[in-house]
């Protein structure tokens, strides 16, 4: 079996004595068995009784991480926990000595054992370059206890093994013991919210020994935590791995145990950008203008300006490539990918920053951490954080970020994955530098309805709706979903059970630049009371909000909505002459403190006629833990509001 690696994607398991040791292995108690559930959690489906890691470097200078959990699971729901995957880190790294056990209660009371099978661990591809090991632990039923441990072994002693307390289930305790040589300083940070129950240091005497000479003392740094919640994952949320409590280590100092006057200092920008430039699957590809010369010659020939030039190659890549949907910053080749017609993120877009520079324009690759992967701490260099690639181009000195991995994404328009604080502009000639990556891109629907109010008592009327800014690319993305766009109208039509469309027609579809225009025909269908003669009517048939997705009675991570958004309504209604209005919609202004936000609605009458219109706002990307109340409570009387009824009553 193809060993690979790990960096300490599972985010549960082990120890519950608060000493710098590992628990038996094999071994479980009658408490543990007997548990029905965890009574600092009652909700809880599993929950870690003991969690212990270790890491440590070797004389041959590989660093060795071992893990060590066993979970108690009450119900079928806290199955989810005993599928393990040990993910790969990098390409220097093993995964050894996996063991597990199943324990469970028999029918008389008595305590079994089922063990892991290693025929059932078995690899899987995590991309074109990585692996992961995956198993089940055997035997699950309710009120079992799984163990499970093993060990990893990597070359990449830059990054020592970070350790998460929190995870998607409690825990009872968790520890962690780092042994450190004195060769290497690291600094140690505390991540989330939650406090150390134990942080101790110790001396270890002799502890690493150079396979080519030299012995030193090691740090032996403890860190242990009881009682830990589950990490909630809400709405609105980057990488949890940004928030959950942990321990995180980053390379300050290195001293070279063949000469302890030689010392390498942790890494500057300038020394990434160096090692960046020099890299074959960074600047290497980025030097391969040639490539592009005469597929650029063509397709810019008929734009003079340098505008027109740069769409015009922005458009040709989208169309050209198929993203095969691995994230990476680098390419291994640009000539192949350009043959096979696809590849990853770093091919496709390193291939658009070579095209735009063999057309002579000034364009750079812009490195990042996607919002899945996490944030990166500047304090610290390293190109190792980063897992994609955009580019930036520069036009008469206004700068556009593209990522040409989707063909329906508009020039100067970055997919929601990218929007994750800073990216790090690399060039060939100059030095990199941090960019923003919240763009003032936005997110507006705009629904236009004239409606007429029979007098038999059905409603009939125009709706016209227009998806701006990436709106228009989230509607583009669902209409191409379908076969035709009658097949989508029809599925339109059947998540509005009120509202039948008769006719319909959609405009600028695939001009990506402009807004996204959907026009129909309907015919309503309201609520109605016969025997009253009333009429009623929810203004809000199209994305109405009736829930509130923020439930929590505090945040203590931000709320972070990508990008500001806005959703405007305007109804204009034509009554019949038998027909009054008996409960007109309320007129509000809400207003969040700091202009974070706004909801109004209004309505104006007349004889026959009347106007509704409502406008909602988000006029931030990310809010603070300390505005979430109000956050939260703004969306409690949009939901009140949204539930309103017109009522209107037979003369």
């Amino acid at each position: 079996m193809k060993k690979t690696l790990l960096f300490l994607f599972i985010l549960s398991s082990l120890t519950k004595l608060a000493i710098a040791q590992d628990f038996p292995f094999g071994d479980i108690g009658r408490d543990a068995m007997d548990m029905t559930n965890y009574s600092k959690d009652t909700s809880a489906h599993a929950v870690v009784l003991q969690e212990f890691g270790k890491s440590f470097i070797t004389g041959d200078l590989r660093l060795v991480f071992e893990y060590h959990v066993k979970i108690k699971i009450f119900d079928n729901k806290g199955f989810e926990n005993a599928k393990v995957e040990i993910p790969a880190y990098d390409n220097y790294s093993e995964i050894d000595s996996i063991s597990g056990i199943t324990y469970y209660k028999d029918d008389n009371d008595a305590i079994q054992k089922i063990t892991l099978d290693h025929k059932n661990i078995y690899p899987v591809e995590v991309n074109g370059y990585l692996s992961a090991l995956k198993f089940d632990m055997p035997g699950l039923r309710k009120g079992c206890v799984i163990e499970y441990k093993y060990q990893t072994v990597s070359r990449s002693l830059d990054n020592y093994h970070a350790w998460y307390f929190q995870s998607s289930i409690p825990k009872v305790y968790s520890e962690y013991e780092a042994h450190i040589p004195a060769y290497w300083d690291y600094n140690a940070s505390l991540k989330g919210s939650l406090k150390l129950s134990k942080s101790t240091t110790r001396i270890e005497r002799n502890c690493f020994n150079f396979r080519r000479g030299g012995t030193t003392d090691c740090s032996v740094l403890t860190y242990g935590m009881n009682d830990i919640p589950a990490f909630v994952n809400e709405d609105f949320i980057t990488s949890p791995f940004n928030y959950l409590s942990s321990i995180k280590f980053d390379l300050v100092q290195f001293t070279s145990p063949l000469d302890i006057t030689r010392k390498y200092v942790q890494k500057e920008w300038k020394d990434i950008d160096y090692n960046l430039k020099n890299d074959f699957r960074f600047g290497g590809q980025l030097k391969k203008t040639g490539l592009f010369k005469e597929v650029v010659a063509p397709i810019i020939k008929s734009n003079s300006a340098n505008l027109g030039k740069a769409k015009a190659i922005y458009s040709y890549v989208q169309k050209w490539f198929k993203w095969n949907n691995y994230r990476s910053a680098l390419s291994e080749n640009l000539g192949k990918a350009l043959d096979k017609h696809s590849g990853n993120s770093g091919d496709i877009n390193l291939s658009l920053v070579t095209a735009l520079k063999a057309a002579g324009l000034n364009a750079d690759a812009v490195l990042l951490s996607t919002r899945e992967n996490g944030f990166i701490n500047p304090l610290y260099p390293s190109a190792s954080n980063f897992d994609y690639a955009i580019a930036r181009v520069n036009i008469e000195n206004q700068v556009y970020l593209l990522d040409a991995t989707d063909p329906l994404l508009p020039f100067g328009m970055l997919p929601f994955r990218c929007l994750n604080e800073k990216g790090r502009v690399f060039s060939l000639d100059s030095p990199s530098y941090w960019i923003d990556l919240n763009l003032p891109q936005r997110k507006k629907n705009t629904y236009s309805l004239d409606l007429t109010l029979q007098a038999g008592g059905k409603i009939i009327g125009t709706l016209v709706h227009y998806s701006i800014g990436y709106a228009g690319y989230e509607k583009r993305k669902e209409i191409k979903k379908f076969n035709s766009q009658e097949e989508y109208t029809e599925s339109l039509g059947s998540k509005m059970p009120v509202l039948r469309i008769l006719k319909s027609e959609i405009t600028n579809l695939d001009s990506l630049d402009l807004p996204l225009e959907e026009k129909y025909n309907v015919e309503i269908i309201p609520g109605n009371d016969h025997d009253a003669g009333r009429i009623a009517l929810n203004p809000f048939l199209m994305e109405k909000i009736d829930r509130n997705p923020f439930k929590s009675e505090e945040r203590l991570y931000p709320v972070d909505m990508g990008m500001t958004s806005e959703k405007n309504l305007v109804i204009n209604m034509h009554l019949p002459s038998s027909y009054t209005i008996e409960t007109p919609p309320d007129k509000l202004s809400i207003n969040m403190p700091g202009n974070g936000g706004r909801f109004i609605t209004n309505y104006e009458s007349d004889n026959d006629s009347f106007t509704f219109s409502s406008s909602a706002q988000l006029n931030k990307s990310i809010y603070s833990p300390e505005e979430y109340p109000y956050l939260k409570e703004f969306y409690n009387k949009i939901v009140q509001s949204e539930k309103a009824e017109i009522i209107f009553k037979r003369k």
